[in-house]
């Protein structure tokens, strides 16, 4: 079976996604620059006019989007249409300053459905199949996006949202979900949460799992699929961008397919700001070609990754980028060394720990500490001082040995970390940087 949406799109050649990609960068920019005072300065202040700007070559000519600047326009300082055209808001969490406000028009909320859509299809979904949103609803894009999707596939969208483990359970059951769409660590949550209620796994009719909006491992991905028996698929998006669907995993699961009939995507030296070719990592970097009311250029989304072009066995021709390798922001500098939280949990999962953890930084005598709490076993937990110790010693130095810097391990009892419905909070820096 075909698993594609859009076949015509997903498999165009690489000269007709360019010649998309040009015609509607151009167009986009012309608007912006019409409509938007704020691009308009930027780009006044940058000395380029869309004049300028006559193919996706030109792009690294047009200034950089930042976070800084949504918040100093909010709410509605970037939108490129009037408000009576916009029929949709959502926003970010908004925890780390005032919330990213973005909008929708009617053809914005066609181009998300198509583009979670795809994730779907590619997924195996079809419109037989009921999808089970856990993904939060309200003004956070995750369950909008995949209800949306589902809907234009033809299959039946469960608007569960997140929270309430034992109903979603019950769901799960009795209405016999072929899809679960949350966070991973939200899965894995369900997938315990079954284990403890002593779920008959027989008795659940999910095959595939549809999980994003935070960093996961491969490891990660292989306990979700033991445990809840499915294929575990990965998607990702930003509110800023559009929400879930700007790229997504197929069969393959070697990298997510970027939407580049919607998105053009670009990686970058963090520091220098300089347009890295493909294949070395760096800083992901989007601009928004169809999208009406809140047409970003050049976002810096600080996730770090790297593009592929190599042919994909699914038959898609849209670029791939990889499961994001971190951010440039939420890097922990500790002692000098960068450390990432995946390369944590990528240590616990293959020594066989719980993807359960917390990672706290602090800084004691004007020195760095790192220290790892994650959750083992009841066995484990009850072990003697000094297996406990022991084990305790071998995960410190396995830490060590891939992050370069000392890392204390603190074992905790079994459900003593706090689980999280939404995004996972992985780190506490307690230092006063």
């Amino acid at each position: 079976m075909e698993r594609y949406w859009q076949k015509e799109i997903e498999t165009a050649s690489r000269d007709q996604i360019v010649a998309w990609q040009n015609e509607r960068l151009v167009r986009t920019v012309k608007r912006v620059y019409e409509n938007v005072p704020y691009y308009k300065k930027l780009m006044d202040e940058k000395g380029v006019t869309p004049g300028d700007i006559n193919s996706i070559e030109d792009l690294w000519k047009l200034p950089f989007t930042y976070k800084s600047d949504l918040r100093d326009t909010y709410p509605y300082g970037l939108f490129a249409v009037p408000m009576e055209q916009v029929v949709e808001l959502h926003a970010s969490s908004g925890t780390t300053g005032k919330q990213i406000v973005a909008g929708y028009t009617r053809h914005d909320l066609d181009i998300w459905a198509d583009c979670c859509a795809r994730q779907l299809v590619a997924a195996g979904a079809t419109k037989e199949d009921k999808i089970h949103v856990s993904f939060g609803y309200g003004l956070f894009t995750g369950g909008f996006g995949l209800h949306l999707g589902a809907q234009r596939i033809g299959a039946v969208a469960i608007p569960v949202s997140s929270g309430n483990t034992a109903r979603q359970i019950t769901i799960l059951q009795d209405f016999g979900s072929d899809y679960l769409c949350c966070t991973p660590s939200y899965a894995m949550y369900i997938a315990e949460s079954m284990e403890q209620a002593n779920v008959d796994m027989s008795k659940i009719a999910l095959r595939g799992g549809i999980f994003g909006a935070e960093p996961w491992t491969e490891e990660m991905r292989q306990r979700i699929e033991e445990k809840l028996h499915i294929k575990a698929h990965d998607i990702y998006g930003l509110t800023e961008i559009m929400g879930p669907g700007v790229s997504y995993e197929c069969c393959e699961q070697s990298g997510m397919h970027v939407n580049e009939d919607h998105f053009i995507i670009e990686v970058i030296d963090p520091d220098t700001g300089k347009v890295l070719p493909e294949g070395e990592q760096g800083e992901i970097v989007f601009s928004c070609i169809t999208k009406e009311a809140f047409p970003l250029l050049r976002y810096r989304t600080r996730d770090i990754g790297v593009i592929s072009r190599k042919k994909c066995s699914c038959g898609r021709t849209l670029v791939k980028m990889s499961k994001p390798r971190g951010r440039s922001d939420d890097m922990l500098i500790i002692r000098g060394v960068n450390v990432f939280p995946s390369q944590i949990e990528t240590v616990l999962l293959r020594m066989g720990y719980s993807p359960n953890y917390q990672i706290v930084v602090d800084r004691v005598n004007n020195l760095d500490t790192l220290e790892v709490k994650v959750e083992v076993t009841q066995e484990v937990f009850s072990d003697t001082v000094t297996k406990f110790a022991v084990k305790e010693k071998e995960l410190s130095e396995a830490l060590k040995s891939l992050l370069g810097v000392n890392a204390k391990v603190t074992f905790a009892a079994p459900g003593s970390i706090d689980r999280s419905i939404g995004k996972a909070v992985r780190v506490i820096d307690k230092r006063k940087i």
